[in-house]
């Protein structure tokens, strides 16, 4: 099991989405927003200490960091963990909770390190554009799944088969262990930095950074079925000009822009 650090920020006058895009970009994996801190989690091993030094005078915020060990991460975020709910269309809960009614799909997760239960921004805008696809027998890439949340909503919507792809051992056991919850079988986990070399996929989903997603592109592009669509997020705002640029370049254009707290999802069809 991977020991990370926690990075803790005191916040400052700086705009705090500018600053967690800048960590997000710098291999940081999840974080936890209070009145006064940021914190913000990374293995151990990848964590940069110039990169941090450079963030922390770029925004002019102190930090201090500590070494966490292993833990029962069920434990730690039963005290706080609360479920999320979507519309009347999906609820994200742990298994302490007791069942949510009302919505079309339950997920239920068990929270480790690893990051995506439905609080941030950028999965709950995510899970609000699956609500607007048809999903039935089609065929999806889930690309960063992290706690498989998105995989996970795919197949509960219908999708017949579900490539779920993360380069992280403890997300790829997290969504393993999350998909057995849900009673899944048509998800295929992949631990992998890059989307699958070949094939045709209706739709897919790349909820990871501006970074990554700029990267990939061309290669999402390719795999994307005729009539296909392509959920973007984990994107600041101000990233759309950029992003819908680099889509037009593609031979892609954008049909639906949403933003919640300042974080962008974009939906592109070819």
């Amino acid at each position: 099991m991977k020991v990370y650090t926690e990075i803790i920020f005191e916040k400052g006058s700086t705009s705090n989405e500018l600053l967690l895009a800048a960590l997000f970009e710098a291999g940081i994996e999840g974080v936890e927003e209070a009145d006064e801190e940021l914190k913000a989690f990374i293995p151990s091993d990848e964590l940069n200490h110039e990169e941090l030094n450079r963030i922390s005078d770029q925004f002019g915020v102190k930090f201090i960091t500590k070494i966490i060990q292993p833990v029962n991460w069920n434990e730690q975020w039963e005290s706080g963990f609360e479920p999320v709910i979507v519309n009347n269309f999906a609820a994200i809960r742990a298994s302490f909770h007791a069942p949510v009614e009302n919505v079309l799909h339950e997920i239920i997760i068990t929270p480790k390190m690893s990051f995506g239960t439905g609080h941030h921004a950028t999965t709950y805008l995510m899970l609000e554009e699956v609500q607007q696809l048809e999903m039935k027998n089609k065929m999806v890439v889930d690309f960063g799944t992290g706690t498989g949340i998105l995989a996970i909503l795919a197949e509960k919507c219908g999708a017949a088969s579900i490539i779920a792809i993360d380069n992280d051992d403890w997300s790829m056991e997290n969504a393993a262990e999350n998909s057995k919850n849900n009673s899944c079988t048509r998800i295929k986990l992949v631990k992998d930095e890059v989307p699958p070399a070949t094939g045709s996929f209706d739709v897919i989903l790349a909820n990871i950074n501006k970074n990554v997603i700029l990267a990939n592109l061309s290669l999402l592009k390719n795999l994307l079925a005729p009539g296909g669509m392509l959920l973007l997020s984990g994107l600041l705002a101000e990233d759309a000009t950029e992003i819908e640029e680099a889509c037009t370049l593609q031979g892609l254009h954008s049909l639906q822009k949403r933003v919640r707290n300042n974080w962008l999802c974009l939906r592109i069809s070819n």
